[in-house]
């Protein structure tokens, strides 16, 4: 039981970071049905700001999360008005390109500017440190950070969908762009601002994830990138609470894949889980027949 119990909390930190790289994909996609394959590199930008941060600059954890998540909100409007605004008209298979495109160039540039060798956070305060035994579960103060980081981050994001004018823009954008046009909306700034809401919480996702492993590469983001994608694809693409679902479910599985000394096949089983879903529900856990979106 101690071990199930361990395995679910382990499960829960992982699966926090997931759900926010998660929540990016699924609202951009609601807004403009693109699959923003580069979303994933955006995450690995926001742990090296992080780490420039603190291992050069001497700032503290906070502050570094901060900037990096402000660092990729730039980044992701930037990316939007650049590399997917131009191609808005043009054909699924063009956006769907160019998105893994802007995918490579960020992992290249980066590889770049530092290289491609694995770089470690700065050694973490001792609050940050701290260990406690509730009979045979270990929680750690880092876990329980970066779930309640997160979890601040998901409602914040919930209240600015669901109760700012322009959370209800990209409600009103997401149903249909050409009547929330002719009410006075501004589609592309509503855009944008979906992007760097996303890119955002990508950017605390990576640096989340960097103090939990304390490592870091330029090519960190391709397969966490993927498995948000999938945890949104099993919440149901569109949907917010379906990928705060599959984001969990996602993280969980994970670990006790990994905890039953299977951990060669923690990402097999990942995909695994996408075939399923696509075979069994293609509009995902939350989905229905007609597609409901942000």
């Amino acid at each position: 039981m101690d071990q199930i119990l361990q395995q679910l909390v382990n499960g829960a930190s992982l699966g926090s970071v997931y759900a926010l790289i998660a929540l990016g994909y699924t609202m951009i996609y609601g807004i403009i049905q693109l699959i923003n394959f580069a979303h994933g590199d955006v995450y690995m930008v926001g742990a090296y700001v992080g780490y420039a941060c603190m291992a050069h600059f001497h700032l503290g954890f906070f502050t570094s999360l901060v900037v990096a998540m402000a660092v990729c909100t730039v980044l992701g409007v930037v990316i939007e008005r650049v590399a997917y605004k131009p191609l808005r008209k043009s054909s699924r298979i063009a956006v769907l390109i160019t998105a893994i495109g802007v995918s490579f160039l960020l992992e290249y540039t980066m590889m770049f500017f530092v290289g491609a060798d694995v770089r470690s956070y700065p050694p973490l305060p001792h609050w940050m440190q701290v260990s406690w035994h509730l009979g045979g579960v270990i929680i750690t103060s880092l876990r329980v950070l970066i779930f309640a980081i997160a979890v601040a981050l998901m409602i914040a994001l919930q209240l600015i969908v669901r109760r700012t004018r322009l959370g209800k823009a990209m409600r009103a954008v997401s149903q249909d762009a050409d009547a929330a046009r002719l009410m006075g909306i501004n589609v592309n700034n509503t855009i944008s601002f979906t992007f760097a809401l996303g890119s955002a919480l990508a950017g605390a996702a990576g640096v989340l994830v960097a103090v939990y492993y304390n490592s870091i590469n330029p090519l960190m983001g391709m397969v966490p990138g993927l498995k948000a994608f999938i945890a949104a694809v099993l919440g149901g693409i569109g949907l917010l609470p379906g990928a705060l679902i599959g984001g969990y479910f996602i993280g969980v599985v994970e670990t006790f894949v990994s905890g039953t000394g299977f951990s060669t096949f923690k990402d097999a089983v990942v995909y695994a889980l996408l075939i399923i879903i696509l075979v069994v529900k293609p509009s995902g856990l939350l989905g229905k027949n007609e597609k409901e979106k942000v």
